[in-house]
């Protein structure tokens, strides 16, 4: 069985060096750190997980809060995890997926107070999130990915939802179509301040008003049969609808398969467009769905890698990031048919 000193053979360092690079106790070139991990691989050598822990009192795991035992990770989220854990990966840390349910409060004391992990990354971020007066309280390093509504202070890697929703509208108006609705997440989740709602609604309001086109807006439970029963809803008031704006990717399913039942044609009769949603999510739709892709890649990579720099001390300045998504243009956005 290979051992530390093997590795340190084999990479050209001393043992010293090896232990640094696994532990973090000290800082280790990447060149260096790079021929360690390719020494390991090539000697089967497996350093004990315990053994690291007491020799740097870290455990090399970060923690992911995640609100989602009911609903699971969508598709969408699934990017975000991948990214964040392959990230981690490549810093030398594990992550932990950590997921709450109603008691988010109690269950957020018990991860802290378990130490289990050196860090904790929050998603599902409410413009008031108790999660955060915890975190800082217990002095425990986290980075959001969200953020609250008052967030000086805070590491926070977010979707930019202003220049999102304007995207969004101003490739649907540039197609020809005028009378836009907005279906977003639940009612429950505006009330409870959860701040995608909170913000993209507010944003396709500002945006609308702004070019002085009419504001029909409907909130939609994260579900097939919820997004069929708003669209049956929104084209009884507004029977002039020629586009439809997502950010449910649940419902968005529902709302066209309701579109198709009542004879109306994606593209021709009803462009759609699904905002914060994913390729992942897009290749499920037929026709595939035209989407301002999140950009859960670059949010994983950015909020790994400012919280093991807050772990480990070598962060200058607080991270605020904010990262529009992209228009993925595919079958279900075209020119306003002409009565």
């Amino acid at each position: 069985m290979a051992t530390m000193n093997d590795v340190a053979k084999l990479a050209g360092v001393s043992v010293s060096t090896v232990s640094y690079a696994l532990t973090g106790v000290r800082p280790v070139t990447p060149e260096t750190r790079a021929r360690i991990h390719a020494a390991m691989d090539e000697l089967g050598y497996q350093p004990n997980a315990i053994a690291r822990s007491l020799a740097s009192r870290r455990t090399h795991i970060i923690a992911l809060l995640f609100p989602g035992i009911e609903l699971g990770l969508s598709g969408t989220a699934l990017e975000f995890v991948t990214s964040a854990a392959e990230t981690a990966r490549e810093e030398g840390y594990h992550l932990m997926l950590w997921p709450i349910g109603d008691d988010e409060v109690g269950e957020t004391r018990n991860l802290i107070h378990q130490q289990l992990a050196d860090g904790v990354l929050v998603m599902e971020v409410r413009l008031d999130d108790p999660r955060v007066d915890l975190l800082r309280e217990s002095q425990t390093p986290f980075t959001l990915i969200g953020r609250t509504a008052d967030a000086a202070g805070l590491d926070y890697a977010d979707i930019d939802f202003d220049t999102t929703v304007r995207d969004a509208l101003d490739h649907l108006i540039g197609l020809g179509h005028e009378r836009i609705a907005f279906v977003s997440h639940s009612k429950a989740s505006l009330d409870a301040g959860y701040g995608p709602t909170v913000r993209a609604g507010e944003a396709f309001e500002r945006h609308m008003t702004e070019r002085g086109l009419p504001v029909v807006a409907r909130h939609c439970d994260e579900s097939a049969d919820a997004g069929r029963a708003v669209v049956s809803e929104l084209w009884h008031a507004h029977p002039d609808i020629t586009a439809l704006i997502t950010m449910n990717d649940a419902a968005t399913f529902g709302a066209m398969a309701q579109l198709a039942d009542d004879g109306r044609q994606v593209p021709r009769d009803v462009s759609v467009l699904s905002i914060a949603s994913s390729p992942r999510v897009a290749a499920l739709s037929h026709p595939r769905l035209t989407t301002m892709a999140a950009p859960g890649t670059e949010l994983g990579r950015s909020g790994v890698r400012s919280l093991i720099e807050r772990i480990e001390g070598s962060q200058s300045a607080t991270l605020h990031e904010l990262v529009p998504c992209r228009l993925d243009i595919q079958a279900t956005t075209s020119p306003r048919t002409k009565e």
